[in-house]
């Protein structure tokens, strides 16, 4: 199954919905940063988050970060998405290795611990709009719920999951944001409450190789369900040699001179896809001409 994310309306449009399939842009990012399993847990979990977010803005230039700091062992993530639900995303420890949680399961929330989340959205205002939170469990798809009926009073639920097998490739991802309009009636509130209650984990039916479209219409079944689009989703970085050429040329002129002088090339690394680009000290001196002439 390739990755794709679906959004939609259901209850004569009083709920809107988007859910994802992420196995193949999560199992790429775990293999880009080595992840462990729970650094691969945790990251996969935000970056699915992190997609269907983007889906949800309304201008193709449009860009949204999450990021958390925290005092777990994993330290910090940060995902970027956009509107063509195109992310990237990192860890600051890729290596952590935790015991399984009480419920035998990947222990997300332990290797983050306490900690802040932040969403940033630049979409072309004079400047970007951040919404920030304290974590409530570090599971990360509680977090978000709890942004959106804090941050943006959107009541929210959302889940995600990250299955991995036993030789620590990804063997489902995905995950759903359920909301609330305003003019939601107290009966579909009950009946949604009802059926989210009942539902057991993104990753079981992913496993049981129900599609995004299956998973919702469990979800509603007592429904009429509006599907509006069907967009891929992917792991895409977009960075370059060029991209960071103009980085060493941000540095400024003194700098680049101190680089040549050391007579030595350099490598520069892509934090969000662990691509390295080497500059000889012939390129640096050529940067230095073309900017600085």
């Amino acid at each position: 199954m390739t990755d794709y994310i679906i959004s939609g309306t259901a209850y004569n449009n009083q709920v809107r919905f988007f859910a994802a399939t992420t196995k193949n842009l999560v199992e790429e990012a775990r293999s880009a940063h080595n992840l462990s399993p729970v650094a691969c847990a945790a990251l996969g979990r935000l970056m699915t988050a992190g997609a269907m977010m983007g889906a949800m803005c309304k201008n193709d230039s449009d860009v949204l970060t999450l990021q958390i700091q925290c005092n777990g062992p994993i330290k910090g993530l940060t995902v970027t998405a956009n509107a063509k639900a195109e992310v990237k995303g990192y860890v600051l420890e890729p290596n952590v290795v935790l015991p399984p949680n009480k419920l035998g399961k990947l222990d997300v929330g332990g290797a983050l611990d306490l900690g802040v989340l932040s969403v940033i959205k630049d979409i072309g205002l004079k400047e970007p709009y951040v919404g920030q939170i304290q974590l409530v469990s570090g599971e990360i798809a509680e977090d978000l719920t709890y942004y959106f009926a804090t941050s943006e009073q959107i009541p929210t639920s959302v889940a995600l999951g990250v299955l991995m097998n036993k030789n620590n490739t990804v063997r489902q991802a995905g995950g759903f944001i359920i909301q609330l309009m305003p003019f939601a009636e107290e009966n579909t509130i009950s009946a949604l409450e009802k059926s989210i209650e009942k539902f057991s984990s993104i990753t079981t039916h992913l496993d049981n190789e129900e599609t995004p479209e299956d998973i919702i219409s469990g979800l509603f079944d007592n429904t009429v369900i509006t599907f509006y689009e069907k967009k891929p989703t992917s792991f895409t970085c977009g960075c370059s040699k060029e991209h960071f050429a103009k980085g060493l040329i941000n540095l400024g002129k003194k700098e680049l001179m101190e680089m040549i002088d050391a007579g030595e090339s350099i490598e520069v690394n892509c934090q969000f896809c662990n691509s390295h680009y080497q500059y000889s000290v012939e390129e640096l001196e050529s940067l230095l001409r073309e900017a600085f002439r």
